[in-house]
């Protein structure tokens, strides 16, 4: 997809004084200024489903959909729904349960449901386009980590290969459930804290998986990154499952593309898989300046959410740019 955008980067349809956040980067939402103080975030998302329980696929789709405003550091003000359906193999019955699932975590955010398309397809799709409102001054990017902060991360890994042994009747259900709680699981506390912490710098973690997205971070701030490997928070059983060769395509396809920039050290394999991943609906990759790092992390467990302190990020250097010890 990258080689694709590469034809639009610089083209004149990309550019214009009010965009403040466009293709040309690596963020999780484009981001048009209205006024001095009001910014439209625009974001859309959609998959196929990675769950059994078709209210459990509504679910996590609205919440991935979501996430990228909160990772943005905005708020969600309405959604459009998308729907590919096989319409003669499935019933629109199940479509409907698909769709009040996602409604259920739509209300939860406060986010309008305007309106949406569907199409007669092959395969099922559902998703959303969300479009919400952040401060300029206050956003949240990638290009705005600095040496010395601190990587906090707000949700274990492990989604993709869960899902992935669910598909191929090779997950607990313990690690099932464990996955799709974390995966319907909101982003709005944490993103809400961190704006009223004043953090700049951050992303969401999905497709790229953790490395992913945080090589992507490193790049656009012009930083490096050193992981403490036992400090990854991990699904219950998803190492496990890693170590049993459920891996999601998604997720072979990123351990190449970033196998060259990082040091794995000693890291066991099942775990060098974790922290590539792809994540659906992950939590959010926070870069915390260290005078704000205790409040930050007890404000965001206050609200309910995980706070791991994974890392910190360095000055550039010739190793490589993302250490693993």
């Amino acid at each position: 997809m990258a080689q694709v955008l590469r034809r639009l980067h610089g083209a004149e349809i990309t550019k214009h004084p009010d965009l403040l956040i466009g293709i040309d980067g690596s963020d999780d939402a484009g981001v048009y200024r209205i006024s001095d103080d009001l910014a439209l975030v625009q974001t859309v998302d959609f998959f196929t489903p990675i769950v059994n329980d078709p209210g459990d696929w509504g679910r996590i789709a609205a919440a991935n959909a979501l996430s990228d405003v909160y990772a943005m550091g905005g708020t969600p003000l309405t959604a459009l729904q998308l729907l590919s359906w096989p319409r003669d193999v499935l019933p629109w019955s199940v479509a409907a349960d698909v769709i009040d699932g996602a409604v259920e975590v739509l209300t939860e955010a406060n986010c309008t449901l305007v309106g949406g398309h569907s199409i007669d397809d092959g395969d099922p799709k559902f998703g959303f386009a969300i479009t919400g409102t952040v401060h300029p001054d206050r956003m949240i990017t990638n290009d705005a980590a600095r040496p010395g902060d601190r990587l906090v991360l707000t949700k274990a890994l492990g989604t993709g290969v869960i899902a992935t042994a669910t598909k191929e009747g090779g997950a607990p259900r313990s690690s099932e459930s464990a996955a799709i709680a974390s995966m319907r699981r909101l982003n709005a506390s944490a993103s809400a804290v961190a704006v009223a912490a004043g953090i700049s710098a951050g992303t969401d973690v999905t497709g790229f998986g953790l490395l992913g997205h945080l090589a992507e971070m490193l790049r656009s701030s012009e930083v490096t990154a050193t992981i403490d490997g036992s400090a990854i928070p991990i699904l219950p059983g998803a190492a496990d499952i890693a170590s049993d060769g459920h891996v999601p395509g998604g997720t072979k396809r990123n351990y190449r593309a970033v196998k060259g920039i990082v040091d794995f050290g000693e890291t066991p394999a099942a775990i060098r898989t974790i922290l590539v991943d792809a994540q659906t609906s992950g939590g959010l990759l926070l870069a915390v300046p260290e005078a704000d790092l205790d409040d930050l992390v007890a404000a965001i467990v206050a609200g309910g959410d995980l706070a791991a302190v994974i890392g910190q990020l360095d000055a550039p250097d010739d190793a490589s740019p993302i250490t693993i010890l």
